[in-house]
């Protein structure tokens, strides 16, 4: 396999990874804390969400250490600031205004993060 396409293994897992603690604060926020809005409850949850993938990013997945941790952490929190924006923004109208269930309006935000932030990150946040 090469370099490419083991980069991009490493990047579905801490996608997954980063998705499983994202659904499951948004799980937690909507059915535990009682959260009426998905947007909202959404928009919290993608922040732990972006949490987990920046350090895997870091760490695993582009492994760019070498980069001060700060700028890294500045340019990656804005583009997943806007990200989390589209995703909250597709669960608003998914769920709060059209009406369907939250988990399939998930699926269809989490597409779209997956191909902005793989982009994004290679090229604007770890300079790959």
């Amino acid at each position: 396999m090469n370099s490419h396409a083991k980069e991009l293994v490493r990047y579905i897992i801490n996608g997954l990874a980063a998705t499983v603690v994202h659904y499951g604060v948004l799980s937690y926020n909507l059915h535990v804390l009682g959260m009426q809005s998905a947007g909202a409850a959404n928009l919290a949850a993608a922040m732990f969400g972006i949490a987990v993938s920046f350090l895997g990013s870091r760490y695993f997945v582009f492994n760019r250490t070498d980069e001060a941790m700060l700028p890294q952490a500045l340019k990656f929190s804005g583009l997943y600031a806007a990200i989390a924006v589209v995703h909250g923004f597709v669960l608003l109208v998914w769920t709060d205004w059209l009406g369907f269930d939250y988990r399939a309006g998930f699926l269809i935000a989490t597409a779209f993060q997956v191909s902005l932030s793989y982009f994004g990150n290679k090229k604007l946040v770890f300079n790959v």
